[in-house]
């Protein structure tokens, strides 16, 4: 684990705007004082839900795509821990663990990044190590009996979430997928846009159902594989919101039946949300409104294991508006 840096008192205080007559959700959220097993500690620990940050580009620099997903983190969880604790919030359930540093690895993939031929193969194998950290630390957190909230990063972490969960339930888990792509691409090693079919291949992802494809961005291929593998299921945003063929409450039901009858994970990429920086932004997708209603739904399932916010890529701009929708996310699903 040493990769943890734990989220601390000195950190929340630096981050806490307090005022008098207020109580905020950092002050009554609970922490983990030292980083020797943790799943001892989770365990014996009254709490429901524990969230860890991913604050890492990498696979989507090894996909070809634009990074400042590594951002994410920071701006949320200073927003996070500065809404109101009340009875809604319920933050005394709420442990935030800490992120995963990966100082070094983005380091490398920068200087990947400047050299003329752009080393993807490299940023590939780089990705690949950022899986190990990520599915041992989802494991931990799974086999303590909680509920993780994971903020990305990139789509790339799908695949640690799964095998980690997988590995901790000894079996493999099914998935919803509310995204734009499939992210379901060849294994022609690690990156953000194949992260379920590598889970797939190897035995920790059973069913898949991807919410709200876009028919304009994937391939004649990829729409051939999905539709001969009976475990995926999926419909497309254009069906949904702009032919109306299929209604969102349908749909939601059509994609339960597919999943929720054993543990899954709720994968949310900020791309299928209209207009939210990311790092394939769209000015065509669902609302913000349906997006929360999307996580309260899979987030009242008793079979939901986790929910992986991932992609949104915040300017200095845009960090206030980010950090505000993904702690929205964060707290439907908790308050689900």
């Amino acid at each position: 684990m040493e990769k943890l840096v734990l989220f601390n008192n000195t950190t929340l205080n630096k981050l806490l705007n307090k005022r008098s007559g207020e109580s905020k959700f950092g002050e009554h959220v609970q922490l983990l004082s030292n980083i020797s097993n943790i799943y001892e500690q989770l365990k014996n620990l009254d709490v429901t839900h524990v969230i860890i940050g991913l604050p890492e580009d990498i696979g989507v620099f090894a996909n070809y795509g634009k990074s400042g997903t590594s951002k994410a983190w920071e701006f949320t969880i200073k927003t996070l821990i500065n809404i109101q604790s009340n009875s809604f919030t319920k933050a005394n359930k709420v442990l935030i663990l800490g992120h995963l540093d990966f100082t070094s690895e983005l380091l490398e993939a920068s200087k990947l990044n400047q050299t003329k031929n752009k080393d993807i193969q490299k940023a590939r194998e780089i990705v690949k190590n950022i899986d190990e950290y990520v599915s041992h630390v989802i494991q931990q957190i799974i086999s303590a009996g909680k509920k993780a909230i994971i903020i990305g990063g990139g789509h790339n972490n799908a695949y640690g979430n799964i095998k980690g969960t997988s590995i901790a339930l000894n079996n493999p888990i099914n998935v919803i997928n509310f995204d734009a792509h499939s992210d379901f691409r060849d294994e022609e090693g690690r990156h953000s846009g194949n992260g379920f079919s590598y889970a797939y291949n190897e035995g920790f992802l059973k069913n898949y159902f991807i919410f709200g494809l876009h028919e304009n961005y994937n391939s004649k291929e990829i729409f051939t594989t999905l539709n001969n593998l009976k475990s995926i299921q999926y419909n497309t945003f254009e069906a949904l919101e702009i032919r109306k063929e299929l209604k969102f409450k349908d749909e939601i039901n059509r994609a339960l039946k597919h999943i929720a009858n054993k543990p899954f994970g709720i994968e949310l990429d900020c791309d299928a949300i209209e207009n939210v920086p990311s790092s394939a932004m769209t000015p065509s997708g669902f609302s913000v409104k349906k997006t929360r209603r999307f996580v309260n739904h899979f987030g009242k399932q008793k079979n939901a294991c986790y929910l992986h916010i991932c992609e949104a890529a915040p300017t200095k701009k845009t960090a206030t508006q980010v950090g505000k929708l993904l702690t929205y996310l964060i707290t439907d699903f908790i308050k689900a």
